[in-house]
């Protein structure tokens, strides 16, 4: 039975109300609700601008709802099963430092997979908490990292019964869910908060075809990108609790801390409008996108150098779940990387793909999705197979790293401690003092603190080679390493952290 107050949208009511009913604005933002002509108005229309003002009378703040966003607030937190929901402006990553900040003070223990997006870092960072890594399961034929078994976390807990909080990623930027259930009544049952990271499974919370969402296991707080598939503005995100676990006081002082004073309404109305519009024909919208995908991936494992990665993926690893909304696509077969896949798909057929990695592409299904943009993409693959799969060069092996780096100290510590700039190749056995990452997806090779290896530098090279975007915080090749010479903790040698 659906809750009939769903069809509320509380704040894009009064947004709407407000931007058409010719008030005389006399506060910011500068272009009046549209009065100031430009290039991106003429494409537009002036009704985008009318609905972008900055909290007047009437339409509430974020940083402290009492009115249309504290209602907006609710049934958000109602649809998703969840006590209570926090709007972000400033998309997952905020909510991510928020969550993290408010539940894990300096040297606060936190067990968290190593293959983490960027913003778990400057968490660490933020936080001063302590990072105690475990290691997801490694596809060694496909060359990424998949979600934490059960088996891994208990072991982490029972080395470190003293850590507060434990994260979980569900799922991963490749689909894959962890068991969260099990994993989430382990952490309790130890006395440690759940933290789980849902950038990419806005979805699991208005479909039971697709893997359980944090708030119907009982974590105790979650960040999820609406906008990545849950059909609101970039950048515009919920944060979910439940439970009594929370301080909220705390994790309201983090969010203001961390967001703009000037949200934009803009992207708070497309929260209201997409939970609407999720709620009620999500499920139906979902099981047909799930038919188009099922019938997809049975054509495209037709295709002769293509491979695809479904359930049956999963079964082998016992626990993990599959989100069925993304499409998996190895390529290597063909004789091409992800990467020259990623780029012909753009530039030949004008498909946009999500990422690519070495062997694979990752499409990103939504209910945005249509039948003929599934259509098209596997007369893609029928062509690209066409061209390619009979004079096809073989590939290198896959080089995908089996240890993580050593860390060395707290990722507080090495953002604060003195730093050199050297290029990379001088940088081995350095202990880095910045976030070295590929993006998408944002999972750092190295992170502040730990140590650099030969194969966090030989994996960035190949990557700069592939043409991929390395993030990094100097723009002329170097690296950011702590100068030992005159950092005052350093003894001289690496000690067990």
């Amino acid at each position: 039975m659906k809750d009939e107050r769903q069809y509320k949208t509380p704040f894009f009511t009064k947004l709407k109300a407000y931007g058409t009913s010719d008030v005389s604005p006399f506060d910011v933002p500068g272009h009046k609700l549209g009065r100031v002509k430009n290039d991106l108005m003429d494409f537009t229309g002036q009704t985008m601008f009318a609905l972008d003002s900055n909290a007047p009378i009437g339409l509430d703040t974020l940083g402290k709802p009492h009115g249309v966003i504290k209602e907006a607030e609710k049934l958000m937190a109602s649809a998703c099963g969840a006590d209570k929901s926090y709007f972000l402006t400033n998309g997952t990553s905020v909510g991510i430092l928020a969550m993290i900040m408010s539940t894990c003070r300096a040297n606060d223990k936190i067990i968290l997979p190593r293959n983490v997006h960027k913003s778990v870092i400057n968490a660490l960072i933020l936080s001063g908490a302590m990072p105690i890594f475990v290691k997801p399961d490694i596809d060694i034929e496909l060359g990424i990292a998949n979600g934490v078994f059960f088996e891994t976390y208990e072991e982490a807990i029972r080395n470190h019964p003293d850590a507060k909080a434990l994260f979980v990623i569900n799922p991963t930027y490749f689909g894959i869910a962890s068991d969260l259930a099990r994993i989430t009544e382990l952490a309790h049952d130890n006395d440690m908060l759940v933290l789980v990271d849902e950038a990419h499974g806005a979805q699991f919370y208005f479909s039971e075809k697709l893997p359980v969402t944090a708030m119907a296991v009982g974590a105790d707080i979650s960040a999820t990108s609406m906008h990545k598939t849950g059909g609101s503005l970039t950048q515009s995100s919920v944060l979910l609790t439940k439970g009594r676990r929370i301080d909220h006081v705390r994790l309201r002082s983090a969010l203001n801390m961390l967001q703009s004073t000037s949200p934009s309404s803009l992207l708070i109305a497309s929260l209201d409008v997409a939970r609407k519009t999720m709620y009620f024909e999500g499920e139906r919208r979902i099981n047909k996108l799930l038919a188009l995908a099922d019938k997809s991936r049975k054509l495209l494992k037709q295709i002769p150098g293509i491979k695809i990665i479904d359930q049956e993926y999963v079964e082998d690893r016992p626990g993990f779940d599959f989100d069925l909304t993304k499409v998996v696509i190895k390529v290597s077969d063909l004789g091409l990387s992800g990467f020259e896949v990623y780029q012909k798909l753009r530039k030949r057929y004008n498909i946009q793909m999500e990422l690519a990695e070495s062997h694979i592409v990752l499409a990103v299904l939504s209910i945005g999705t249509t039948k003929d943009d599934l259509e098209r993409l596997i007369l893609a693959f029928k062509d690209l197979s066409d061209k390619y799969y009979k004079v096809r060069k073989r590939l290198p092996r896959i080089k995908f790293i089996y240890q993580f780096p050593e860390t060395f100290a707290r990722p507080r510590d090495a953002f604060h401690a003195p730093k050199i700039h050297v290029p990379l190749e001088e940088t081995y056995d350095e202990i880095c003092a910045e976030s070295i990452m590929i993006y998408p997806p944002g999972i750092p090779f190295v992170i502040p603190g730990e140590i650099i290896t030969k194969e966090v530098i030989n994996d960035i090279k190949f990557y700069l080679k592939k043409g991929s975007i390395i993030h990094s915080e100097l723009d002329n090749g170097n690296i950011k390493i702590i100068d030992k010479e005159h950092w005052i903790k350093w003894e001289g040698e690496y000690d067990e952290f």
